[in-house]
């Protein structure tokens, strides 16, 4: 039997995994794409991409999410299995721009000042969206205790996550999937 590792990589590679001439969100070209919200939410991935999260959240995590829409499948699955499992998890998008109605803010979900968070994202180039969302949750009274893709392109984010005492983990790079990184 497969492990769960095994199965995201494999979904990964036969339905995630794009070749040929793409330019990139930050305007870069690339010979590969990754839509990696294929496998995160395919039925026959996503349980397996959820427990592969989740074990990656360090104990003292409350709460998950990030940016929308790149964080939002993985952070609602992974709090999903989490409360099959018996652990507490909230789970939160964190808006591209602050909402004038309602509520308002940048925060949607559930999601409490002083909560301790992992901030998460499908694939991460540059590190930018997770950044960002890490960002929004500190300033909105959040402790941030750890970021976490499902696919690092680019490998660059762990420096810059060191840089504000983060650490950053991703669950597959782009070596892992044949590819070589392409940092900023």
């Amino acid at each position: 039997m497969a492990s769960d590792r095994e199965i995201v990589k494999e979904h990964l590679l036969n339905h995630s995994v794009r070749r040929g001439d793409f330019t990139l969100k930050s305007g870069r070209k690339s010979s590969w794409f990754i839509d990696s919200k294929q496998t995160i939410c395919a039925p026959e991935s996503m349980l397996s991409v959820a427990r592969l999260v989740l074990a990656e959240i360090p104990a003292e995590a409350t709460a998950i999410g990030g940016l929308t829409m790149g964080a939002d499948g993985v952070s609602f699955i992974t709090a999903g299995v989490a409360a099959s499992e018996g652990r507490s998890l909230r789970a939160f998008s964190v808006r591209k721009e602050a909402k004038d109605h309602g509520a308002g803010g940048r925060i949607a979900g559930s999601l409490l000042p002083g909560d301790k968070v992992v901030i998460t994202e499908d694939t991460v180039s540059r590190g930018t969206s997770l950044m960002e969302a890490a960002y929004v949750a500190k300033e909105f009274g959040c402790e941030v205790v750890g970021l976490i893709a499902v696919v690092d392109r680019g490998g660059t984010v762990s420096a810059m996550a060191a840089e504000e005492g983060w650490t950053f983990r991703a669950l597959f790079s782009a070596p892992d999937l044949g590819f070589e990184y392409e940092g900023a």
